[in-house]
């Protein structure tokens, strides 16, 4: 039982133990998570003719702090938000909104970082999100998930050769930059609190 109480997401020092208060700081945390998302969705550096976002980095930070279940529960708020037509997406409203834009190039990209938060949730709810390289490589098993589910889709779209090369080659170095990133931060933030018997 003492482990079970040790290997909890970084979020579980928020949570009030049980009732009403619980389910208000989720919800709150939540829709936190959202507005992040949005924020990191619409943070980009223009290079050629992809945008590279900060939300690769947002979505892997959420879910190793907040664990499996609540980071998937954030993610898919954040889906219903941009389905209900909210401009919420890098693309939106310029490129479209709702689930129009959902379906177009980006989506096998929006599922697979569902996946990928549910793959980074599930290794910090085992307590990973502590140690470095196994959450580097628990982060790196996600982003390759989400960029495989972003390339089959968009080579559904365009074909396979113009889906590599648009849809994953610019991304692999700034992307690997953002695992090692948040694989880095997440474990310090956790040195820094002071020590639980």
């Amino acid at each position: 039982m003492a482990l079970a109480a040790t290997m909890r997401p970084l979020v579980s020092l928020a949570l009030p133990e049980k009732g009403a208060a619980r389910l208000a700081t989720q919800l709150f945390l939540a829709i936190v998570g959202t507005l992040l998302l949005i924020l990191s969705a619409k943070t980009k550096v223009v290079l050629g003719p992809v945008d590279i976002s900060l939300q690769t980095l947002a979505v892997l930070l959420i879910a190793s702090a907040f664990g499996l279940r609540l980071g998937v529960a954030t993610l898919l708020l954040y889906m219903a938000e941009g389905a209900m037509g909210f401009p919420v997406f890098q693309g939106t409203p310029e490129k479209g909104i709702g689930v129009a834009y959902m379906l177009g190039s980006t989506g096998g990209y929006l599922a697979g970082f569902v996946v990928m938060a549910a793959i980074v949730g599930w290794a910090a709810d085992r307590g990973w999100e502590r140690h470095p390289v196994k959450l580097f490589n628990a982060m790196l098993v996600g982003e390759v998930v989400m960029m495989a589910m972003g390339f089959a889709w968009l080579a559904m779209l365009i074909g396979a050769e113009k889906s590599w090369q648009f849809g994953v080659v610019p991304f692999i170095v700034g992307d690997l930059i953002k695992v090692a990133l948040a694989a880095a931060l997440v474990p310090a933030v956790w040195s820094l609190l002071p020590k639980r018997p």
